[in-house]
């Protein structure tokens, strides 16, 4: 289940993690790497976000959805 964007979690995130589906097991890994890159500078406008409690903080846990890839120009 998603979470809202919690600027105390942000804070204490010390890990990131992007979930692709298998439908963009095609795409360019530089291109994915670039999406990657902006969804995980601007988690608050990501459509799935998760926020998993590790040891040292928060994991942040984008999932990848087609509205993501659309608004940042696939």
């Amino acid at each position: 289940m998603a979470d809202k964007f919690d600027p105390y979690r942000e804070a204490l995130v010390m890990e990131q993690v992007t979930e692709w589906p298998d439908d963009y097991d095609d795409m360019d890994l530089a291109q994915r790497a670039n999406l990657e890159r902006q969804l995980h500078e601007d988690p608050e406008n990501a459509s799935h976000l998760e926020y998993v409690r590790v040891h040292s903080g928060f994991c942040r846990r984008i999932v990848v959805t087609p509205d993501d890839v659309e608004r940042l120009g696939s």
